[in-house]
């Protein structure tokens, strides 16, 4: 099923000039961006964002290290592209995250793990509906798909 997720390389990523290495795998997979828009995130929408973290002791941390620079907010589109984006990513916790996961293979910390990719259809909705407008999301056919999908 071709379904759209909200991806986002956080502050940690733009400083560590990781952008495109990370892009690029997610290219490489087979999948579409569908949107793109560097930005320095209000706090108000940063505490929109993380609002089911609300009250857990790490949020004002959070809050504070994600309106601290710029994220790259996208949208991305592919065939079960929530799950195998999760898995693309690595555990939470870069020291659990698998060797070829964008954080095994980069991150260090859970506090500075390079980016953040809705965890259901319902998440990516609210998520998207949040950090971008109808007419910013792009819908096109790539000449490869048929290469990618039956």
């Amino acid at each position: 099923m071709i379904e759209r997720t909200f991806v986002m390389l956080k502050p940690d990523a733009i400083q560590r000039g990781l952008i495109g290495a990370i892009i690029s795998r997610l290219e490489a997979r087979g999948f579409k961006p569908v949107a793109m828009k560097l930005m320095r995130i209000p706090r108000e929408l940063a505490e929109r964002h993380y609002a089911e973290h609300k009250g857990k002791s790490f949020f004002p941390g959070l809050i504070d290290y994600i309106t601290s620079g710029p994220v790259l907010c996208m949208v991305w589109e592919g065939e079960n592209i929530i799950t195998v984006l999760r898995t693309m990513m690595g555990k939470t916790n870069p020291q659990d995250a698998a060797p070829g996961t964008i954080r095994g293979d980069f991150a260090q910390q859970t506090g500075r793990n390079l980016i953040h990719g809705s965890d259901s259809p319902e998440s990516a909705k609210r998520e998207i509906a949040l950090f971008f407008n109808d007419y910013e999301l792009q819908d096109y056919k790539k000449t490869i798909d048929p290469w990618l999908y039956e």
